[in-house]
């Protein structure tokens, strides 16, 4: 019997270990595993083998270049291509690839940021090829994921420090491992991204400045209809969006993405993707290259994709919940177990999360600090700043328990009859789920609802698997050296004594209650409601010390990020501004005065053959103030912009942009959006809410 379409093609364009035990001599691919699996040095005999039978493959699959795919600080990816001819004298060419272009590459690096750490004619940065994340062919492009430094080799990407983290998280964890008779030749996290967006119609998205320049929308009144009636949340997907979720489906599987499921979401046009997990820094990778995806299928369907955090007011915006967990070997040590309770080494990890959450929860803040994602955080659509963690009833009821000397108990999941003989049982899980915490556990992973819908996911890991290694490190030092026989007394202890010590952290409740804020504040956890509130938390001296003793970030790295973070936010937020004056002032006040203009001249016409017309005369006065409105928060907003743009110090600005610059902008977005209730749908210059939310 034949192979099915999707398991014939899954992975076609992956240079997967199936395919290097096919190509590769059998000693270079061991070689290449002992690279891949511990960390070896890549020799480069080694490199050039593997970059022929790379470029053999390549050539087959039709690609004529290569691109070293690298994750500047921007977030997005970026690649240069260069094609593997290589001219002879006879005017013929030969198609070739070196090893050493395989290991290493040379972008310039003068026009990425850099947050201060090259000048801008410093130019010259390097990519290193990471072998743990396969290569794969993208647009007749054979694309090698890399890392990106800079000349004097400090870090200028997402990935370097995520892998660095990585790193780190495997060195301590194993120690704890071997504390308890195990010795995995791997431990490695892995991350299942849930990935939300929007889609419209490309004829609206072409119409609307704001969507295209700032991938929201900076105006539009609210429809006359939302979510309300929560019909759209699973409900049945539309012909169009089916057709492009399913070529979606087949680009994604062509590059070994394990894209698994795939519905509507709460919010009008509002999707979610989710993948099967995989091993963390490749999970991010295949996210990123899920984005592209996402964005280049939608107009081949007449579509736009939008991954902003909140492209539209008055409904949900999208976030991209970070599903986490650490292996050893193939054993999740985050699965509890048929006993929990009895389950020491889950026990160690479990407090070694809560204490991880708990005491760098400002850099877990920080590292989904954004400005789109500023829009969503604590509204009721998102976890609130305030970062809890939440455990259910059973894990909660075990930490209660052994904080307080008792003994713990275990609940077994129990069967549902439904009332109904034709239908099977339900087997209900020990716990229920709580969407509004930031960090809720969910049967063997912990799930992390802050992150937004178009970040990089290597920050929030590169806090989360740092901060993780630390309490295993802790918890190791504290073991190592003690009597087997006292083992299991004191190892208990110390979950003990870490879970009381922050307990502060753990929250059942409803996260979305003003309750809560009060609650949180008096535990003293702490609420970072803005970016320009976040960010200095990553210079902190502490926090400083704390990632250069993992090695994976140094200081002058650090601060690069934080200014880095600090002139995005600003720069984004000027764009707005200047695209909502831009908008005002050519589409929003021409079209008002033309439609005063029609009502001023059809009240004159009325009058010259005695009837009145007071409607119209009120409505031409009504609009003709608002563009009197429109036109002054224009003005203000143009001033204070510049005012903050004049500012040198990166956190003034973002400062300056979060206290005079929003609220100017708020206050044009409510004088258009006045004008836009009133004003006849013919004058409307851009499409509507109610336009663009329900039309797909």
């Amino acid at each position: 019997m034949g192979k099915d379409r999707v398991t014939e093609e899954y992975g076609s364009l992956l240079f997967t270990d199936a395919v290097m035990q096919e190509r590769l001599p059998k000693p270079t691919y061991k070689e290449l595993r002992q690279v891949i699996d511990e960390g070896k040095p890549l020799d480069l005999d080694i490199a050039n083998e593997v970059a022929h039978a790379m470029k053999e493959w390549a050539l087959e699959k039709g690609a004529t270049h290569f691109a070293h795919w690298f994750q500047p600080l921007t977030g997005i990816t970026s690649e240069k291509h260069d094609s593997f001819i290589t001219p002879k004298s006879d005017g013929t060419v030969l198609m070739s690839f070196s090893g050493k272009e395989l290991v290493q590459g040379e972008p310039d690096a003068s026009s990425f940021p850099s947050g201060g750490l090259r000048a801008t004619f410093e130019a010259r940065g390097y990519t290193a090829w990471d072998p743990t994340s396969p290569a794969f062919i993208k647009d007749e492009v054979l694309c090698i994921p890399t890392a990106f430094i800079s000349y004097t080799g400090e870090a200028l990407d997402k990935k370097t420090p995520l892998l660095r983290s990585q790193v780190a998280l495997e060195t301590q964890a194993k120690r704890v491992l071997r504390l308890f008779g195990r010795e995995p030749k791997r431990v490695f996290t892995t991350i299942g991204p849930e990935q939300e967006y929007f889609l419209i119609k490309e004829e609206d998205y072409e119409k609307r400045p704001d969507l295209i320049y700032c991938g929201r929308t900076l105006f539009g009144c609210a429809p006359v209809k939302g979510q309300e009636l929560e019909e759209h949340y699973f409900g049945a997907i539309r012909p169009t969006v089916n057709e492009f979720m399913k070529e979606v489906d087949d680009e994604l599987w062509k590059l070994g993405i394990p894209a698994k499921t795939k519905h509507n979401e709460v919010a009008p046009a509002q999707h979610e993707l989710a993948p099967i997990f995989e091993q963390g820094s490749l999970a991010i990778d295949d996210n990123l290259l899920t984005m592209e995806k996402l964005k280049l299928m939608a107009t081949r369907h007449g579509l736009a994709c939008l991954e902003h955090e909140k492209p539209f007011e008055y409904v949900n915006g999208s976030g991209k919940h970070n599903n986490w967990s650490i292996c050893a070997d193939d054993k999740n040590l985050l699965e509890p177990g048929a006993k929990p309770s009895e389950n020491l080494q889950f026990l160690v990890f479990l407090a070694a999360l809560v204490a991880a959450v708990d005491e760098h929860a400002d850099l877990l803040r920080m590292s989904v600090a954004s400005a789109g994602n500023d829009h969503r955080l604590g509204a009721n659509e998102a976890p609130p700043a305030i970062i809890s963690v939440f455990l259910g009833d059973e894990l909660d009821a075990i930490v209660e328990a052994l904080i307080n000397k008792e003994e713990p108990e275990d609940h077994a999941s129990e069967r549902m009859d439904l009332g109904v003989p034709a239908l099977p049982d339900v087997l209900r899980d020990n716990t229920d789920r709580n969407r509004t915490s930031p960090f809720a556990f969910t049967g063997n992973k912990f799930e992390f609802r802050m992150c937004g819908s178009q970040q990089n996911l290597s920050d929030p890991n590169v806090v989360l698997n740092t901060a993780v290694a630390e309490q295993c490190d802790r918890f190791a030092t504290k073991l190592e050296g003690v009597p087997a026989e006292e083992f299991t007394t004191v190892a208990l202890r110390w979950v003990r004594h870490t879970l009381r010590d922050h307990q502060r952290v753990i929250f059942e409740g409803n996260g979305y209650s003003d309750e809560w804020e009060a609650e949180a504040e008096r535990r003293g956890l702490p609420n970072l409601k803005s970016t320009p509130d976040a960010l200095p938390v990553m210079v902190k001296p502490e926090n400083v010390a704390f990632y250069e003793k993992y090695h994976v970030l140094d200081a002058a790295e650090i601060h690069a990020r934080y200014v880095s973070k600090a002139e995005q936010y600003a720069k984004l937020l000027n764009i707005e501004a200047n695209t909502m004056v831009h908008m005002a002032r050519s589409l929003y006040v021409p079209a008002l005065s033309e439609y005063s203009g029609d009502l001023a001249t059809s009240v004159a016409t009325k009058a010259e053959v005695g009837i009145e017309a007071p409607v119209e005369k009120d409505l031409a006065r009504t609009v003709t103030e608002g563009i009197s409105a429109i036109h002054d928060a224009t003005e203000a907003l143009e001033a204070k912009n510049a005012a903050v743009q004049d500012l040198d110090d990166p956190q003034a600005q973002c400062d300056g942009y979060r206290d005079e610059v929003i609220p100017a902008m708020e206050e044009l977005r409510a004088a258009v959006d006045g004008m836009e209730r009133v004003c006849g749908a013919d004058y409307w210059p851009v499409p509507t809410y109610n336009q663009m939310l329900f039309w797909v």
